[in-house]
């Protein structure tokens, strides 16, 4: 009978450490999973504004103006020779882009990534500088010279690598991300595609 007895208990104390292990296992999992999604996060949030890359570039225009007169038949000219020299910085607010984290999958979903945001500041300087009394340059002229600056300098970034430079730093980027999550496990996922290494150039 006692021999019984001490069956039953064995049995009881078993099952009672049996299942405090599984919930410890499970209480263990949810603050490793916890953990990496918080890890996740400050990865993300790092990387914050990455200005991928900078510029310079290079503009010579020639500025010409005429005002005419009594029925066009005086004239005043002004013109000048613009040097402008410009600072380009390319740059992805990475604070911006939407993703979406799934514990129970251990999925990152992005959902977009932000556009590049182009930035150009132009030293602008005047040279043989020609004017009348009557046609004088002003600050409306400056407006025009600086917009046409502006015009000429995109048009150059669009030609040169820029552009590309900066999205190989930021697909560089989100390399140390998915290095990251494959090596907690997790899945990188974008345009219901699960990312790899291969396909992370098609990103963009």
């Amino acid at each position: 009978m006692v021999k019984k007895v001490l069956i039953v208990v064995v049995i009881i104390v078993v099952a009672v450490l049996a299942f405090r292990f599984c919930e410890f296992k499970k209480d263990d999992t949810e603050r490793t999973t916890i953990e990496e999604t918080a890890l996740i996060q400050e990865q993300i949030k790092n990387v914050g504004k990455l200005v991928v890359t900078e510029g310079h570039f290079s503009e010579v225009l020639t500025y010409k103006d005429q005002q005419k007169y009594f029925m066009d038949m005086m004239s005043f000219e002004k013109k000048a020779i613009v040097i402008v020299n410009a600072d380009v910085t390319v740059a992805y607010d990475m604070s911006k882009i939407e993703y979406d984290i799934n514990e129970a999958t251990k999925t990152i979903t992005i959902k977009n990534i932000p556009k590049e945001e182009i930035k150009i500041s132009p030293d602008i300087k005047f040279y043989d500088v020609q004017q009348s009394q009557m046609n004088t340059f002003s600050g409306d002229d400056y407006n025009k010279i600086n917009k046409t600056a502006r015009e000429n300098i995109s048009k150059k970034i669009e030609k040169s690598t820029l552009k590309s430079n900066a999205q190989n730093r930021l697909l560089s980027e989100l390399s140390k991300l998915l290095i990251l999550t494959n090596t907690m496990g997790w899945t990188l996922q974008y345009n219901g595609e699960q990312v790899n290494n291969e396909s992370i150039n098609t990103l963009l």
